[in-house]
């Protein structure tokens, strides 16, 4: 069924994620920004100045004062997310809840019950899904090309130093920001679980390198496991190189094949070797670091927006929904509290 008029969003969070939301609202034919809420009420006049709408300094705050707001954008500190999402769900909102949907599996639980009863839904935003590569490997995978799957690996080695965490009273805080598998490398996860499914058996270390000054957790780790469908997996991530990312990859050995997409936010096709398989052409992939409102990961944010839409409208459904968002905190859940293997004195 059409709706009528463009859809009814409010922004909570005017960070640099809440303002790539509002670009992606605005720049949507069928979407319309009608209130933005953030505690930093020195945000209010950037605000009305670039997008013309009322703000606020709090979710109840708009939510009553703006009641026809239809879908909520939860940008707020990683903590915050699953109870913002309450509270949107509980005014009988939408909800398009950004990465994490939570810091623990009970809280997304609260968030599918309370959805489950207002019958309303909730997007968890994992855009990397829509990358060319992405959506590539996901058509290989799925046609059983590679054979049984021996092993998948993902290497995350990337840059998070003082000019990243000078500029935030939240990052790096254990209680509002999670650790680095929630914050930097929760989309590879999620692209891992949409592969292959779950894992058990997991083992893992983890160590504070050069951090201790800034975070409350550790800047690398290493985990190992198994698929509950077959094969052995690792991630290897840190937060401690110096000066700029160095590589986002996954590698997949198969009994038929190996590939490998890398770069530095696996936006590229680095190995294709497959028994009886060309490689097709894919579309480019621009990577996230370009900030234009239309390009790298905003260009895949927009991907969001369009299935809200067409979700909304009648015509489709949520392409990551709310028990994949629980699923990928549940994983990272389980990695930082299992078996750990002692770092060496």
């Amino acid at each position: 069924m059409q709706h009528e008029g463009p859809i009814r969003f409010a922004v909570v969070g005017f960070g640099h994620i809440g303002k790539r939301h509002a670009e992606m609202i605005k720049g949507h034919p069928r979407c319309q920004l009608v209130a933005v809420a953030d505690v930093n009420t020195s945000m209010e006049a950037q605000v009305r100045e670039q997008h013309e709408v009322p703000f606020f300094g709090g979710i109840e705050e708009l939510l009553e004062a703006v009641p026809d707001v239809e879908v909520v954008c939860v940008c707020t500190p990683n903590s915050l997310h699953a109870p913002h999402s309450l509270k949107a769900l509980e005014a009988r909102k939408h909800v398009v809840c950004e990465k994490p949907m939570g810091l623990s599996k009970a809280d997304c639980e609260d968030v599918i019950h309370k959805a489950l009863q207002v019958s309303r839904h909730v997007f968890c935003v994992m855009q990397n899904r829509y990358s060319p590569p992405s959506v590539w490997l996901k058509e290989l995978v799925e046609s059983g090309k590679l054979g049984e799957i021996f092993t998948v690996h993902i290497n995350c080695y990337w840059n998070r130093d003082d000019r990243y965490y000078a500029h935030s009273d939240w990052k790096g805080t254990l209680n509002l920001d999670g650790g680095p598998l929630f914050t930097q490398f929760s989309h590879f996860i999620d692209i891992m679980y949409w592969l292959f499914g779950d894992i058990d058996d997991v083992y893992a270390r983890f160590h504070n390198f050069n951090h201790s000054h800034n975070t409350e957790f550790e800047d690398s780790g290493q985990v190992n496991f198994r698929f509950r469908n077959g094969g052995l997996g690792s991630i290897n991530y840190s937060t401690s190189v110096w000066d700029r990312n160095l590589e986002s990859s996954m590698t997949i050995v198969g009994a038929k094949g190996s590939v490998k997409v890398g770069g530095q936010y696996m936006e590229k096709v680095e190995v294709c070797h497959v028994e009886d398989y060309t490689m097709p052409e894919l579309p480019p992939a621009n990577p996230p670091n370009d900030y234009g409102p239309y390009k790298g990961s905003a260009a895949n944010h927009s991907f969001i927006f369009e299935n809200v839409v067409d979700t909304l409208e009648g015509g489709g459904m949520a392409t990551t929904n709310a028990l994949e968002g629980l699923k990928v905190v549940e994983i990272i859940e389980r990695i930082y509290t299992t078996r750990q293997i002692p770092w060496p004195a």
